[in-house]
């Protein structure tokens, strides 16, 4: 499978390339675009089936554990394309905490324009519907969180905060990140991107 990590966060973070013949990979691909479009439990085998041109003969062969099992490599190669996009804005942004929240809101504006407005985060879809998934799962996208926060926390200790506000600023930012995509879908336009990044750089993050 060829890999190539977005920019910003557009297209599902991680613009998945699979080959013809490479059916697993094409299942993975298919169950994480329908999972940020319609959520865990609307998405069904036969239309991830359908979506990536998998023979079905081949799912349990290479799925054995069925959906569950599928959801858990959506959701691994989903993180792997965040914190990749996290880290390289960071990278770009060092000890700079200003340019790094605009850069974040700005990515994650850019990836809501691309996709037409259609692309929600799979792990905040998933996490909406907790009841009907397993604990692998759950504990799967709590891991994401977590991975994507430390790496923003990391980016504010770079910039001399305090380790608690460190902490409660990376926090803040992710829940406003996860909710402004949410308000972005459901009015179809970015502005609420910009109007939270002007907030943040002109108010929390001042000394």
């Amino acid at each position: 499978m060829s890999v190539a990590i977005a920019t910003s966060i557009a297209s599902c973070y991680v613009v998945v390339m699979p080959r013809k013949t490479d059916a697993r990979d094409r299942a993975i691909a298919a169950a994480q675009k329908l999972f940020r479009i319609q959520g865990y439990t609307a998405t069904g085998l036969t239309q991830i089936l359908e979506e990536s041109g998998a023979p079905k003969g081949s799912f349990y062969f290479h799925f054995p554990r069925g959906k569950a099992q599928l959801a858990e490599e959506a959701i691994d190669l989903y993180v792997a394309g965040r914190i990749a996009v996290l880290t390289e804005i960071s990278s770009a942004t060092r000890g700079d905490a200003s340019s790094f929240v605009q850069r974040l809101f700005g990515s994650f504006a850019d990836d809501m324009v691309a996709t037409d407005f259609q692309y929600g985060c799979l792990m905040q879809n998933l996490a909406n519907e907790l009841p009907a998934l397993d604990a692998g799962l759950t504990e799967r996208i709590a891991r994401g969180f977590a991975r994507s926060t430390a790496i923003i926390e990391a980016h504010f200790l770079g910039c001399s905060f305090a380790p608690a506000r460190a902490s409660a600023s990376a926090a803040a930012l992710v829940a406003a990140l996860e909710g402004a995509r949410t308000i972005a879908r459901l009015e179809r336009t970015p502005a609420v991107f910009a109007a939270l990044a002007k907030v943040s750089c002109h108010t929390a993050l001042q000394p």
